[in-house]
């Protein structure tokens, strides 16, 4: 007996989802209904074979779910990990390539080529003076934020937009939303006297919508979302029977959300303030660049070498020991 094809039904059972727009809440309500009227399902076997049958089932098709995220997941992280190394070696290939050229150039020095040599690194440090500086502490420049925000105020575009909260959301009178690029973490309190169960919440999240409000009661957050979200990644909890919980993440990751839903005052996205980085969340190739301008930075403000400076003085000296025969007293090097 051929094994059956698992994807055989899959265009009829596409086209039925498609029909119920509550999701897949609606669409195993409709199955089962027509379990109870169509069949002897929930009859035709012994007390409880039904129920057993659906959760054997259910924890199959769970573990199958959960195994696959997994492989996309670990075939995500080799993927990185290949690059970053392959990033890595090339980095190594560079850096071995400009060494060996420097040391393959160097050769007896004359006055003429001390002085070529000397400005070659002086416009080597220019350049180096010239790149960004990336620190941990914001430049404190009070006067230049408050004339941005005098412009972003004269701005048509600006005009009657909320600033963020500190999360880089709003808080409104029924919830509150922060987000990150990634996600967006929705608060709404249930505001009664009495610890809510589970079963007394209804939630409905959707690729463009939401719904969230105590059963037979006015909803408490509902609307068309600003944008896409990932539903099979998105979640929510009670808490503490009081506050319903909502972690929604984006699809575009790439962009920073003016407003929950549609009828939700605009915030302005120019004002918001992206957590910064720490050293330690960034990969081994970023952080160590990060660490080097940081140091140069540093080094400069006290008048030292940088680090290609040093490296650059070592390699002189290096050269100098090796051939103690040249006479390099008329040499200037900084």
């Amino acid at each position: 007996m051929t094994e059956k094809d698992p994807e055989k039904f899959d265009g009829m059972l596409l086209a039925m989802a498609q029909q119920h727009e509550g999701g897949v809440q609606e669409l195993l309500d409709t199955i089962f209904s027509f379990l109870a009227r169509k069949t002897d399902f929930y009859t035709g076997a012994q007390e409880g074979a039904a129920l057993k049958l659906v959760m054997d089932k259910f924890k199959k098709y769970q573990v199958l779910a959960v195994e696959r995220k997994n492989e996309k997941i670990r075939e995500i992280e080799e993927q990185e990990r290949k690059k970053k190394e392959k990033a890595r070696r090339l980095k190594e290939e560079e850096e071995k390539e400009r060494n060996a050229k420097l040391e393959s150039t160097i050769v007896e020095i004359t006055d003429e080529e001390a002085e070529t040599l000397q400005k070659e690194i002086d416009k080597e440090k220019l350049k180096e003076d010239e790149k960004p500086i990336v620190t941990e502490i914001a430049s404190e420049k009070p006067e230049v934020n408050e004339e941005k925000e005098n412009e972003e105020e004269d701005d048509p575009s600006e005009k009657g937009k909320v600033k963020p909260n500190a999360g880089n959301g709003c808080d409104l009178p029924n919830y509150r939303w922060t987000q990150t690029l990634s996600e967006l973490e929705v608060r709404v309190p249930l505001n009664v006297n009495f610890k809510v169960k589970p079963r007394d919440v209804t939630v409905e999240i959707e690729k463009r919508r939401i719904y969230c409000g105590l059963r037979n009661a006015e909803p408490l957050l509902q609307g068309q979302l600003f944008a896409d979200l990932k539903v099979e990644e998105s979640s929510w909890v009670l808490e503490d029977g009081k506050v319903v919980l909502l972690t929604l993440e984006k699809v575009n990751k790439m962009e920073w959300w003016a407003r929950l839903v549609m009828s939700d005052p605009e915030i302005s996205t120019r004002k918001i303030n992206p957590e910064p980085s720490k050293l330690s969340d960034l990969d081994g190739e970023t952080r160590g660049l990060v660490e080097k301008m940081m140091y140069d930075q540093r080094q400069r403000e006290l008048g030292l070498p940088t680090s290609d400076d040093q490296k650059k003085q070592d390699i002189l000296q290096k050269f100098m020991r090796q051939h103690p025969e040249m006479d390099f007293s008329k040499c200037k090097f900084n």
